[in-house]
């Protein structure tokens, strides 16, 4: 028996949605050779004429699809640039068409859109008293399995009403700049990957107490050479390297709306993919306001949790997470401190949900499991859905539940307030199933949500159907506690 009521309101997959990368023929596998060369050389063989033609024509036919097409074609021209022989000079025109040469375009949903996250909207202007205006993070899969983050934005209200607003085109890439790092995240991170030897003691001693991997490749060079050439410190140097760039800021222009805005894999660690980010808005004790999330990264064979941090939804700082909990999908965190702490929920053993701890937000600590699988719909194995919702009863938890045939449902916990590693409530049945009419899409199933919020006694849960469409349903929070036994 489920007991939240499901809304009509649902967005879906949009395949012109889409975004412009650089494409280097011939580069798509190991088995084969760059084209690059030959490319250019056509492209320079083209009579004037034909490349005005060509450039009215690709401009004509992709302006309104890409916000920046002439900066994206001039900037792929330069990453070939190093193919042209000798001091040519190109026209303007001719360097719009070698870059186009080398771009092609990513649907960002050509397979799917799921796994929503809600959190309040930074921007509640011009609403009706009883309105709340939402922000969602959506998972965006494209083609080869690649996620992206994408966003879209709903009003609460009047009454028990939710509307999705609509979703504006093109897309925009984000403005991306080398991140910085504070020499504890960054010792935690390089301890995390077994690479702490004496080398990278060095190395790590040059550094000011906040650096960028600019700083870092100073530090590298007045590395003293009787270790610099030790067997094994050029692996271990570069290993350093590759941490100082994961770090990242994506920053989106002013006029960009929110359902605009996507952020796509940067760091090597991302690469195949950046999945289920969990967003929560986070009031610190002075009472200023961020948002962090929570988000899966993928490089082809392993995952790793990595921390999201944004004033408005705009600018977004990019990191890894460090410690022993941070090793496994599905880590949320709490909005608040609880006594001098910042608290997360995680996953661990792929199939229970746990407690982790941190002194400073990054690096994070297991503290013990809170729930394990006990009742069928769960049975395979259990998560979070999103970070805690703060209830004057206690930290209200959504949860999935796998069970036979790979049927994920949702379900809930309720968690003591001041010591959340106590459950105080749980519900024994699913408070969602894959309905008729839900249970087919990209992974058959599947109902899922990465985060819901509360709003005027209602809990509201937008949801992944079928891993295909978003959907949303709602529950009063009194009657979600009244099902739950101790």
């Amino acid at each position: 028996m489920m007991l939240v009521r499901t809304h009509d309101a649902e967005l879906h997959a949009e395949a012109d949605r889409v975004i412009g990368q650089l494409f280097l023929p011939g580069e798509e596998s190991a088995a084969t050779h760059s084209r690059a060369t030959e490319i250019v050389a056509r492209v320079l063989a083209i009579d004037d004429d034909d490349v005005e033609a060509a450039v009215a024509g690709l401009m004509k036919d992709f302006s309104a699809r890409h916000p920046d097409l002439g900066a994206m074609f001039l900037a792929h021209a330069d990453a070939v640039s190093s193919r042209l022989t000798g001091p040519i000079e190109l026209s303007h025109s001719r360097r719009l068409l070698l870059g186009a040469s080398f771009t092609a375009e990513f649907a960002l949903e050509g397979a799917a859109l799921c796994n929503p996250s809600a959190v309040e909207h930074p921007d509640q202007s011009g609403l009706e008293p009883g309105q709340l205006r939402v922000a969602i993070a959506l998972r965006a899969i494209g083609e080869g399995h690649l996620s992206s983050i994408g966003f879209a934005e709903a009003v609460i209200g009047p009454g028990r009403t939710w509307t999705f607003q609509d979703r504006r085109k093109p897309p925009w890439r984000a403005q991306v700049r080398d991140g910085d790092w504070s020499l504890g995240h960054f010792r935690a991170i390089a301890e995390h990957e077994g690479i702490l030897n004496e080398t990278s003691h060095v190395i790590l001693r040059e550094l000011p107490p906040r650096f960028s991997a600019a700083d870092l490749n100073v530090a590298v060079a007045s590395l003293p050479t009787e270790l610099s050439s030790r067997p094994g410190s050029r692996g271990q140097i570069e290993a350093l390297r590759a941490i100082a760039a994961s770090a990242y800021h994506a920053s989106f222009p002013v006029e960009s709306e929110l359902s605009q805005r996507v952020l796509t894999p940067v760091a090597a660690e991302e690469h195949r993919g950046m999945e289920d980010a969990r967003f929560v808005r986070v009031v610190d004790v002075e009472g200023s306001v961020e948002y962090r999330a929570t988000y899966t990264a993928y490089d082809g064979r392993d995952i790793a949790p990595r921390l999201i941090v944004t004033p408005d939804l705009r600018d977004f700082t990019i990191h890894r997470l460090a410690g022993n909990a941070a090793h496994n999908k599905g880590m949320a965190l709490f909005p608040r401190r609880i006594g001098d702490k910042h608290l997360a929920l995680c996953r661990t053993g792929g199939e229970n949900i746990s407690l982790a701890e941190s002194e400073d937000g990054v690096v994070w600590t297991l503290t013990g499991t809170v729930h394990e699988p006990r009742e069928v719909w769960e049975i395979v194995q259990t998560g979070n859905c999103g970070a805690p919702l703060e209830t004057e009863h206690g930290w209200l938890v959504l949860t999935h539940g796998v069970g036979p045939m790979r049927t994920y449902v949702l379900g809930a916990l309720l968690l003591d307030l001041q010591d959340p590693s106590r459950v105080i409530g749980h519900t024994s049945l699913p408070i969602l199933e894959p309905r008729p009419g839900h249970s087919d899409g990209y992974v058959p199933n599947v109902v899922y949500s990465c985060g819901g919020l509360i709003h005027e006694g209602v809990l509201w849960i937008p949801i992944g159907i079928a891993d295909a469409r978003i959907g949303v349903c709602s529950i009063g929070v009194a009657e979600l506690l009244a099902a739950m036994t101790s």
